[in-house]
């Protein structure tokens, strides 16, 4: 007898061996119909695939994660397929499964179009409809390599002949179309459904390295439901009208160049919004109970040699000599590896070096230590992407140097601060995951165990749910991470705390315990924000641009009707100004129409239009961003409501935050 546990903890008994198909039709027909795939002791497998032993077993359908990327996997491959039907000499390279979708690269002479998407995306429905069916063969390396040779496939060529000597390739074939991959796939090509879109064309060279050819993908979406594609496609759409790139041009907030790839040219109106999130992260600190602390940008190699990321991030760190004299000519001479300097790209070894002045005590403890660090990480020029993904940035970094006894009082107080945070930054649907260990990690499994219990428990004790990340730890620690969700839904990782045994031992931060011995400090690194330019692009983005007034760069512009009204209209701004408030004074030979609208694409938050009447009745016309209508108020009512509105979160009655939230 064969024992089958299902996921939901039932066992099913099979008198001998058993295929995924056969197994999902003695449930029911209708799960039959819908099985894709099995996932066997954990991992998934063809439908196909005899169990012939006990396993844990799971049957997958389209309306689980498992499900919907394995429809993802097999758009790639049916697009390669319709790629190469319609355009003969072309070459596939890889197509793998991303967030959202699929893509796949090919080699062909000729570019392809914005037009003939829409002709692959009909060839696709007509393989769909072939309902081609998926077997899965298994051939020799050297025999996979000559095949592909020989129909002119170089790229899979190379690609298989990087597997070591002897060993067997999976080969998968649909209809008279066949590809290498390790699987699994769906049944048959008719199992996909219809509900993809191919989005967009882009370069990318081969293999990712730029020495290499460059290759053409063709990137596309891939969901369970056309009401999925659609809710997808409306948020895409979305997502471009709210680009943070878009909306910083309009607002001149900030920009790229070529000159400084991956570095934010911050312009006024931009560095307000920066300085203002960074005060706001201030005060919070300060008020629980953090002391600030500067730290060098460069620093010797033996420090992240010691810290063990030398190893694991060297290609990502910017690596400069240090040059010292040369007594006997005029130029310099280096030295070997000792010599080498490093831009730091985070800023834990040096809050070890300053914790390590001196000796510290058991009473010292929990010591908060935060810094606004400028780090420089070397991405990849392909992976820069606006203020989400930049080469320099500025993290609201903190590090915690505790007891074991104080790991869960220390998580809770940095989770109720977090939470604190994003409630005053309009973000309320937040998402907690537990990244365990991963496969290559630093320290003992003892340690690792401890860590993650410890982490968990104190998210247990803060009443929020978690969900656990398998394996994606960093090298040195467990951590959570905090996913908030934007106004249309986006998810996006910004919080992390890292609970972390290995690092003080490596570097030597050791603390004296109540009975005199000495004992490693644990070490938290935490942050909020991440970083503050990936934080304010999700913001422009979350907000539209419409930023809350504490955070506004305008706050209010008044406008004038005609230009008897400018003496006034300045008199208005002075008021304004004196009551703390960031004012603009439009006093231009325009139409008011022209005014409130350019403002508006501004998002200026206020517009304080004021004419001849305004004037003479010391009154101004308030018209709020988004909307058409307008109240009329005296001066001081106006600068009344302004002020108030303009108090940071932190520092506004209780009150006033609901008042504003609503």
């Amino acid at each position: 007898m064969i024992k089958l546990t299902m996921p939901d903890g039932s066992v099913r008994e099979e008198s001998g061996p058993i295929d995924g198909f056969q197994l999902a039709k003695s449930i029911s027909n209708s799960l039959a119909k819908k099985a894709l795939a099995l996932k066997i002791n954990g991992e998934l497998d063809d439908l196909c695939t005899v169990i012939d032993r006990d396993v844990a077993i799971e049957i997958i359908t389209a309306n689980t994660q498992d499900g919907v990327e394995l429809l993802r996997h097999d758009a790639a491959h049916v697009m390669a397929e319709a790629v190469q039907e319609l355009f003969p000499g072309t070459q596939a390279t890889i197509g793998p499964v991303i967030e959202n979708g699929f893509f796949y690269d090919f080699a062909r002479d000729e570019p392809f179009h914005l037009d003939d998407l829409e002709k692959i995306e009909k060839k696709m429905k007509e393989i769909v409809d072939r309902d081609e069916k998926i077997t899965r063969e298994v051939w020799g390396r050297d025999e996979a390599v000559a095949y592909f040779k020989k129909i002119g496939e170089n790229y899979k060529a190379e690609i298989i002949a990087g597997i070591p000597a002897g060993e067997d390739v999976r080969i998968y074939r649909q209809g008279d179309w066949l590809d290498l991959c390790r699987g699994p796939h769906l049944p048959s090509t008719g199992k996909l459904g219809k509900s993809f879109k191919l989005t967009k064309l882009a370069g990318a060279y081969w293999r990712g390295d730029s020495n290499n050819e460059m290759l053409q993908r063709i990137y596309g979406t891939c969901w369970a439901s056309d009401r999925e594609l659609k809710q997808y496609i409306r948020m895409v759409e979305e997502a471009e009208k709210r680009d943070h790139r878009k909306i910083g041009r309009e607002m001149d907030l900030f920009h790229f160049q070529e000159e400084a790839q991956g570095s934010v040219f911050w312009h006024p109106k931009g560095f307000v919004i920066f300085n203002q999130l960074e005060a706001y992260i201030r005060r919070r600190l300060d008020q629980s109970g953090y002391e600030e602390v500067k730290t060098p940008q460069l620093m010797s190699s033996k420090f992240w040699e010691q810290s063990g990321h030398w190893d694991k991030y060297r290609e990502n760190m910017f690596v400069v000599p240090d040059e010292v004299p040369n007594t006997e000519d005029d130029g310099p001479i280096l030295s070997g590896k000792a010599d080498l300097m490093a831009i730091k790209p985070m800023n834990c070894p040096a809050h070890v070096q300053i914790f390590n002045q001196g000796i510290k005590s058991y009473r010292d403890l929990p010591m908060r230590m935060a810094e606004f660090g400028c780090c420089h990480r070397n991405e990849a020029h392909g992976a820069l992407h606006g203020l989400m993904r930049v080469r320099q940035m500025t993290q609201d970094d903190a590090h915690i140097f505790c007891t074991e006894e104080q790991i869960q009082s220390e998580t809770e107080h940095f989770v109720h601060l977090l939470f604190s945070v994003y409630e005053h930054l309009g973000f309320a649907d937040v998402v907690i995951k537990l990244a365990t260990r991963p496969e290559n990690f630093g320290g003992t499994i003892e340690r690792w165990d401890a860590a993650e219990k410890a982490l968990g428990a104190a998210l247990r004790a803060t009443g929020h749910d978690f969900v656990i990340a398998e394996g994606e730890g960093a090298f040195y620690a467990p951590k959570l991470e905090f996913h908030l969700k934007d106004a249309i839904g986006r998810s996006w990782q910004v919080g992390t705390l890292q609970l972390d045994y290995v690092l003080p031992e490596r570097l030597d931060a050791t603390y004296v315990t109540e009975d005199g011995s000495r004992k490693y400090a644990v070490m938290l690194h935490r942050a909020i924000l991440g970083t503050l330019e990936r934080f304010i692009g999700i913001m422009i983005e979350s907000y539209e641009g419409k930023f809350p007034l504490w955070l506004a760069p305008v706050q209010a512009v008044v406008a004038t009707i005609t230009s008897d009204a400018d003496d006034y209209a300045k008199s208005v701004i002075a008021e304004l100004r004196a009551a703390g408030l960031r004012v603009e004074i439009d006093t231009r030979n325009e139409k008011i129409n022209y005014k409130v609208r350019e403002h508006s694409v501004g998002k200026v938050s206020a517009i304080l239009v004021v004419g001849r009447k305004e004037a003479e009745e010391k009154t101004v016309s308030v018209r709020r961003l988004g909307s058409k209508n307008q109240t009329v108020m005296s001066i001081e009512e106006a600068v009344a409501m302004l002020r108030d509105e303009a108090l940071p979160p932190d520092l506004a009655p209780a009150t006033a935050v609901a008042a504003a939230a609503e």
